[in-house]
């Protein structure tokens, strides 16, 4: 039986989780690069979990160069089960307003510089996004969340620019108005994407910085006061992790509402005899479980 392992993706302002356990950072080679730095490792609460700086110690990756495709792999290679995504992100509504955190459920992706799949010729698969995020896993970070008194949003759209500017405030109208979008930030895709063609339960917590452009009454964004908002917001980040890892006994790694775990049950379309042996073995973790079965 799979034990169940969490990792902690962070993002901006989030650098480090306290209180591990038996902590040790550890290289973690992948057939897809080198991932965003090495993983913090340890337990808290009893729990196995993992922590990956997703800008690398020091800030040296932009949103575009973040190595998704190795980050994830590598996770998912030590054994993680359950990833927790941490991540700054701008506000286009009134009520989600700085210091708040929003529970992301939907994602509109707008990159366009990046890899977003493990798969391809060779070996085609197709996973379905209709609910991106593992509903059990989602839960469980709000109500964590609250436990550490910080204003929690369950459920929002993210949108996920390519960056490294910010938004015009023609698309910020845009993305407010016209699209629906309650969120706005440059790293949950395509890591939602890859996670779940990894099987992994994933989920996000967006921490508003800022209202993007489009507030009349705020301006275009601060980046002084973006920072000052992300320290206090780093420090709730690391109390949520806590309260979560003294949850996840009640998450165990095979199942869950979204079926996270068995995404590719039906997704693999090339038959065996065509499947790409090279790409077959860089998929060794991402998709062992079905790389050799037959369609």
């Amino acid at each position: 039986m799979t034990e169940t392992m969490l990792a902690v993706i962070g993002g901006s302002g989030l650098y480090d989780i306290d209180g591990l356990q038996d902590a040790r950072w550890q290289a973690v080679d992948s057939p897809w690069g080198a991932p965003s730095d090495d993983i913090l490792t340890g337990t808290l609460d009893g729990i196995k979990l993992a922590f990956l700086p997703r800008h690398g110690r020091g800030h040296v990756h932009s949103p575009t160069d973040v190595p998704y495709r190795a980050n994830i792999d590598a996770l998912k290679r030590i054994g993680v089960t359950h990833v927790l995504s941490v991540s700054a992100c701008g506000s286009f509504r009134e009520a989600m307003a700085p210091g708040d955190f929003v529970i992301v459920d939907q994602y509109i992706d707008r990159t366009v510089l990046r890899e977003k799949s493990f798969f391809s010729s060779g070996m085609t698969v197709h996973v379905s996004m209709a609910h991106p995020v593992c509903a059990d896993l989602a839960a469980a970070a709000a109500e964590a969340a609250r436990k550490t008194g910080v204003t929690v949003h369950d459920g929002g759209c993210y949108l996920a620019m390519e960056g490294p500017q910010f938004s015009t405030l023609a698309e910020s109208r845009m993305y407010r108005e016209s699209w629906g979008c309650d969120v706005i930030g440059m790293t949950n895709m395509p890591e939602a994407k890859l996670a779940r063609e990894a099987e992994l339960h994933y989920a996000s917590v967006a921490m508003v910085t800022d209202y993007d452009s489009w507030h009349p009454q705020h301006g275009e964004v601060d980046i002084k006061q973006i920072v000052a908002v992300l320290k206090g917001n780093a420090a709730r980040a690391r109390s949520m992790v806590a309260h979560l890892a003294g949850a996840m006994a009640d998450l165990p790694a095979a199942g869950c509402a979204t079926g996270c775990d068995h995404a590719l049950d039906f997704a693999v379309l090339t038959a065996p005899e065509k499947r790409d042996p090279a790409l077959k073995a860089r998929l060794d973790a991402v998709a062992g479980r079905v790389i050799d079965a037959p369609r």
